[in-house]
């Protein structure tokens, strides 16, 4: 059964975990290496997983044997190599020529957007709310995310040079926090 007030609490934490508008610096400086980003194909990628771990994430993981708490230790080193690229202006992923439009895909849809943290609230708020109400939060938040990609040239424009290299780097330590906090708290688990 739809309920409004769980749509909008759902809706309100994927929205502080996906943090779109903090990754608008990353997007960009994936756009400047990589050239154009489908926003499209990465929002969709992402909403696939979202949808996927919604529904059979713990079935999935234990497939190969893997405990939610080492998916989000394993995304929570991709997310400290991108803080570190955004920190350091150095880059560590290398763009494979051969794969090209792939980097609306990764990192973008995973980690940035569907990353450990998304899939692994997603797994986790499950036992609170009903499967339908988190499926309709999923989708607000992935049209939020689509509109904040589509954007991203205007966003740059605004922002300016100096106004994003700052962002970069204000953005990179929260990045790197968040993936050293994803880290710490799953490692005790294991």
């Amino acid at each position: 059964m739809l309920s409004f007030k769980e749509i909008i609490s759902v809706t309100l934490i994927l929205f502080s975990v996906i943090d779109i508008l903090g990754s608008t610096p990353v997007i960009i400086d994936l756009r400047k290496k990589n050239g154009h980003i489908q926003s499209g194909k990465a929002t969709l990628a992402a909403g696939v997983l979202m949808i996927l771990f919604l529904f059979v994430g713990d079935n999935l993981l234990g497939l190969f044997g893997i405990d939610v708490g080492s998916f989000a230790i394993a995304g929570s080193l991709v997310m400290f190599i991108i803080g570190l690229e955004m920190i350091l202006g150095r880059s560590f992923f290398k763009n494979d020529a051969s794969a090209a439009g792939t980097s609306s895909i990764v990192p973008i849809a995973f980690p940035l957007i569907a990353g450990a943290g998304t899939l692994t609230t997603i797994i986790s708020i499950r036992a609170e709310y009903s499967e339908w109400n988190i499926l309709v939060g999923i989708i607000v938040n992935l049209g939020f995310v689509y509109l904040v990609l589509k954007s991203t040239n205007w966003l740059e424009r605004k922002i300016g040079p100096a106004g994003l290299g700052v962002l970069q780097k204000v953005f990179g330590i929260i990045l790197l926090s968040i993936a050293i906090k994803l880290f710490k708290d799953n490692i005790v688990n294991i």
